[in-house]
């Protein structure tokens, strides 16, 4: 029976009720455009797999870490032109320039999203939805009420800093990292509450006349204590303020910008500042995914997956900083092979497994802390017989003709050469571990880090030479002796 408008004439039903919209059926939707979403969907598309892209915010996720890594690169150069009377040149002291600091970090900025942009993305066969991604069902997900059934579904939707306790912390004048992108103006002198905000600390210092860091947890919490130390020592040197085992009580307003209240072993202190700026522990950002329709088991660590990354839904997936259980990782996490196990998982149905042992933990302060593996102090719980194997970067050449021979080298193994972990502080730290996550990775022992060919004046020399020291205990053997000098019988 035909429907009657307000004009007398027969409507239809489809124009008496809107039309619901069709449902998209790709073979994967992405929910979450940051750097893990966008560089899985890119991935998938290029093996011809139709896939849906899905960010409630910018294309590109937080541009802060790249901002932050500009600034590190730019706070190098200061303090190597202050250093350069050691190396016999004239000593000049930097000159900071915010607006060409600024224009430099938008340059880099620049260069990532032309790679994220829409356009691009488009271009590659993605389909991409701007809005808020929320789960109606195990097997749907809908954007501004246009439905998404897909054959699989993969979260990434990062994390966020979660604000710290601080009575009075909205009275005062505060950043976060992600706001350093749009910053024309560095903070004259700057108080970073978080261990995780150390290297940004060390160059606000190095580029300003005062930096604060407030770590309640300790200097590099759950890294090497020896590594920790050398770090220390530098920071000090700088001239930065730390305040390592005191929790932030309340922020107040003060005609320098603002003060604030800790609370220390010895009692309450205050330090002044001009901006806060939180580098704390870091909150998955699931809250609007109504993840309980999914059947999607989740707590305040994140998305619980499994060693394949898959959730308690099967069509569901989850990686990067949202993922909690098998996935959970700390945030100086520098390596993530996750987009690769994933495809292998879903388009080629290969059973994968994740190995957050083999991946490494990079402090991009001066110098560098990258690990991999357990700690000296983790690997000291554990039954067993270890050696600890290690070399300075006083011995090593390259370091000697560079004058930056502070740091060391110090992998820990078993009695049987089996690599347990291995920390290096020093320059290039994030490069010198390397060798050793593909040791880990392959199942090989410290003996195959002891034979890499290397160029002359490596500073990657002081592995090899870590690894060679596990042999050195063979040559006292009495056995050995004995077979060396029966061969020598034969000429």
């Amino acid at each position: 029976m035909k429907k009657t408008g307000e004009t007398g004439y027969p409507v239809s039903d489809g124009t008496a009720k809107a039309a619901r919209p069709a449902a998209l059926t790709p073979d994967i939707c992405v929910i979450g455009a940051g750097g893990n979403g966008v560089a899985l969907a890119i991935a998938a598309a290029s093996f011809g797999v139709p896939v849906v892209l899905i960010e409630r915010d910018a294309i590109g996720g937080n541009r802060g870490p790249l901002a932050t890594h500009a600034l590190i690169a730019i706070a190098d150069r200061a303090q190597a032109m202050r250093g350069a009377g050691r190396l016999g040149l004239a000593v000049a002291e930097p000159l900071p320039n915010p607006a060409q600091i600024h224009d430099h970090i938008q340059r880099a900025l620049a260069a990532e999203r032309a790679n994220h942009s829409a356009e691009r993305l488009t271009a590659l066969g993605i389909i991409v939805m701007r809005g808020e991604a929320r789960f109606t069902s195990r097997s749907t997900v809908t954007v501004d009420g246009r439905p998404i059934k897909a054959r699989r579904f993969v979260i990434a939707t990062g994390a966020r800093v979660a604000p710290p306790a601080i009575a009075g912390l909205d009275t005062v004048p505060l950043l976060h990292e992600s706001d350093l992108a749009s910053l024309t103006r560095l903070p004259e002198r700057p108080i970073v509450i978080g261990g995780e905000g150390v290297a940004l600390a060390q160059a606000l210092r190095r580029l300003g006349p005062a930096a604060s860091l407030i770590a309640p947890e300790g200097l590099l919490a759950g890294h090497d204590d020896e590594a920790a130390t050398i770090l220390r020592r530098r920071l000090l040197r700088e001239g930065l303020e730390l305040h390592e085992d005191s929790t932030p009580l309340r922020a107040e307003r003060a005609r320098s910008g603002l003060r604030l209240v800790l609370a220390t072993p010895s009692g309450e202190t205050t330090i002044e500042g001009s901006h806060l700026i939180i580098c704390g522990p870091q909150r998955p950002a699931i809250e609007a995914l109504d993840l309980d329709f999914a059947g999607i088991r989740h707590d305040a660590s994140g998305i619980a997956v499994d060693r394949s990354l898959r959730t308690s839904n099967r069509r569901v997936y989850a990686l990067g900083a949202c993922a909690g259980g098998a996935a959970a990782a700390p945030p100086d996490r520098a390596g993530d092979d996750h987009i690769g196990l994933l495809l292998r998982s879903i388009l080629f149905r290969q059973p994968v497994r994740i190995d957050p042992a083999s991946e490494p933990r990079v402090v991009w302060s001066r110098p560098q802390i990258a690990s991999v593996g357990l700690t000296e102090a983790e690997a000291r719980k554990t039954a067993g017989k270890l050696r600890m194997l290690r070399w300075p970067f006083t011995e090593n050449a390259a370091a000697q003709a560079a004058g930056a021979t502070e740091g060391f080298v110090k992998a820990i193994v078993d009695r049987k050469g089996r690599i347990l972990g291995v920390t290096i502080a020093g320059e290039n730290a994030d490069e010198l571990i390397a060798p050793w996550c593909i040791a880990m990775r392959a199942g090989l022992g410290v003996g195959a880090v002891a034979g890499m060919p290397l160029p002359t004046f490596a500073r990657s020399d002081a592995s090899r030479r870590a690894a060679l020291s596990f042999q050195a205990t063979l040559t006292t053997r009495p056995g050995l002796r004995r077979l060396i000098g029966f061969l020598r019988r034969f000429g």
